[in-house]
């Protein structure tokens, strides 16, 4: 059985129109070696290139106040948070689901995600509001196969090493034996996406072994288990950032959900890269 060491890299927060590929390449001077593969967060790099909705700016339709009010509070704080074993605490966040900034989220999910994406209790389609400041959201990649080749390229040109670089989410992929599904789009070759939020509690009801979702490889060729082994061991070295959820980033700076500021975020430390590199036995 192959083994690996991990090292998170720090970085800088990488606000919208960040230069994320020269410091991505700063950070891994003299800390990467030929062979070893780079996990670089989906949604760290969405932001740099301001891949994001302002949802304080969009009005909620009748079915998002819908899924706000009645799925969110209701269904997912009580018989579907239950089967899906969620801790009391999510429970209860949930039970108390906000119904305006609530409404304006679920707009967002319908808008781009698509209504089974929109069922989701969080990060539907890929959309996340975690690390993000106020009211704003990222969006999944449409390119993450193009950015992963520019990066890998780039790692080879500035530092001369040829590496493997992966962009990963940390939305769960689920396997059951040699078969591996999830809710989230466009996953790498391999995953099966479907379903949405029905391959979500069936992955959560019946327990079953989750990784994070690698979404794109460059610089290698990667069976999909490989590649799901490599960004969970990934996304357990860079931990939760400011907080897995939203609500989690807001109790960490003892404000609501809508008032973490840039600069709340910019004094935290981030880690955006991951170094995963095979042990040698």
């Amino acid at each position: 059985m192959t083994k690996y060491n991990a090292l998170a890299v720090t970085t800088g927060y990488w606000k919208p129109k960040a230069n994320y590929l020269d410091q991505t390449i700063r950070a891994l001077e003299g800390k990467i070696e030929t062979g070893d593969f780079v996990v670089i967060s989906e949604k760290a790099i969405s932001t740099a290139l301001g891949n994001m909705v302002d949802e304080s700016k969009v009005k909620p339709s009748l079915n998002a106040k819908l899924l706000a009010s009645f799925w969110m509070r209701l269904v997912w704080g009580y018989p579907l948070g239950i089967l899906s074993h969620f801790g009391q605490r999510l429970l209860r966040r949930l039970r108390e689901y906000p119904l305006d900034s609530g409404s304006r989220h679920k707009q967002v999910a319908l808008q781009y995600a698509g209504f089974w994406q929109a069922l989701m209790f969080g990060s539907e389609g890929g959309i996340d509001g975690s690390n993000l400041p106020y009211s704003y959201v990222s969006l999944a990649l449409e390119n993450s196969g193009q950015i992963a080749s520019q990066i890998q390229n780039q790692i080879w040109l500035k530092l001369q090493k040829n590496v493997c670089v992966i962009i990963a989410d940390t939305d769960k992929t689920y396997r059951f034996r040699n078969f591996f599904f999830t809710p989230r789009p466009k996953p790498l070759k391999g995953i099966k996406s479907f379903g949405g939020v029905a391959t979500y509690i069936v992955g959560r009801v019946l327990n079953l072994k989750k990784s994070s979702t690698p979404l794109a490889v460059a610089g290698c060729r990667l069976q999909a288990s490989e590649a799901l082994t490599i960004t969970n061991i990934a996304d357990k070295a860079r931990g939760p950032g400011s907080g897995a959820t939203v609500w989690d980033m807001a109790a960490r700076f003892k404000v609501d959900v809508n008032g973490v500021s840039w600069d709340m975020l910019g004094k935290i430390k981030h880690k955006p890269l991951v170094i995963v590199r095979k042990k040698v036995l």
